[in-house]
């Protein structure tokens, strides 16, 4: 009998663990996924596998707090009716999206499976912290996270498989993921770099396309792992890019962005370049930038295991 299985992609990186599982279990399960409303590029994504439907995502980076609550008592209520009791496990991606869904599938008996996130090292997520107890597997990426979730499985990290194949495109490829990155893109604009591919997210593209014609500005693509397989270098935030870029051997420049408030700071993200050999950046300055691009380009790509196969298999046995 084929197990049904239901992977929630709480958008973002979120959505690339999501994905990097969809595709290992893609044949051996019967897939179905849930995504944030509005989020079109989850929703392409996962429906290369899967039936897609959605539910509202409680917090936003800059979600006020009383708009938090009435949006995830929203998302409670509706995932009682969007979590099926027939499910034999639900995969949470670690987002605060999936905290309602989550807690739906334990009060229906269903296991429930949570991944957390790939850039934790000193403190766990708030949203492993919440599911921990419910979880009847608890995902880590790193070996390191063992210290923050001592019930937690090691699975290693979930790379995603590119249908592209990777290839010399030339060109500096800038993301900042959904939200984008205003800082580093503000930044990178005042270069003279001629090659550049620049994905601002929910920014507004118009300033960079009238700054620099010659550049390729998007706000997001369904392809995105074609334009990470062409760079030269991935210069990106905290997030699923950074696996994706390791995964087709591209070198790394990883940008904190200090607005981000309520996700994981420089320890952290020291922790992560120093797993994929990145180049850290945290004074988001022009001539730091640059001087990272070319150090990265000297560094060796490390090879790591398939967590999203492995993830996949433990499932499966579940």
């Amino acid at each position: 009998m084929v197990r049904e299985i239901l992977i929630l992609a709480g958008g973002g990186g979120h959505t690339g663990y999501a994905y990097a599982l969809a595709q290992a279990l893609s044949g051996k399960a019967s897939l179905s996924s849930l995504v944030p409303e509005g989020d079109t590029l989850s929703e392409k994504r996962m429906s290369r596998f899967c039936k897609v439907d959605f539910l509202p995502k409680p917090r936003g980076p800059k979600t006020p707090g009383h708009e938090f609550a009435v949006r995830l008592a929203e998302a409670f209520a509706r995932s009682l009716k969007k979590v099926p009791r027939r499910t034999a496990a639900l995969v949470s991606s670690g987002s605060n999206f999936c905290i309602p869904p989550a807690f739906a599938a334990w009060l229906k008996g269903i296991a429930v499976i949570n991944i957390e996130s790939s850039i934790r090292f000193t403190i766990a997520s708030k949203t492993a912290r919440i599911l921990q107890p419910l979880s009847t597997i608890t995902a880590l990426q790193w070996v390191e996270q063992k210290k923050l979730l001592k019930h937690g499985v090691v699975v290693g990290p979930l790379l995603p498989k590119s249908d592209a194949q990777p290839r010399d495109g030339g060109y500096v490829l800038v993301t900042g993921g959904t939200y984008g990155h205003r800082l580093l893109f503000d930044v990178i604009a005042q270069s003279h770099l001629d090659n550049v591919v620049l994905q601002t997210g929910r920014i507004d593209t118009r300033p960079y396309i009238e700054k620099h014609p010659e550049w390729q500005v998007i706000s997001a693509s369904d392809r995105f792992s074609e334009l990470v397989a062409g760079a030269d270098v991935v210069v990106t935030h905290f997030g699923s890019t950074v696996l994706e870029a390791l995964s087709l051997g591209k070198p790394t420049v990883v940008v904190l962005n200090p607005e981000w408030t309520r996700t994981v700071g420089a320890e952290d993200a020291k922790h992560l370049a120093d797993k994929v050999n990145a180049v850290l950046v945290t004074e988001i300055s022009l001539e730091v930038i640059l001087d990272a691009i070319d150090e990265a380009r000297r560094r060796e790509i490390p090879i790591l295991s398939d967590g999203a196969k492995e993830l996949a298999d433990v499932i499966l046995e579940t």
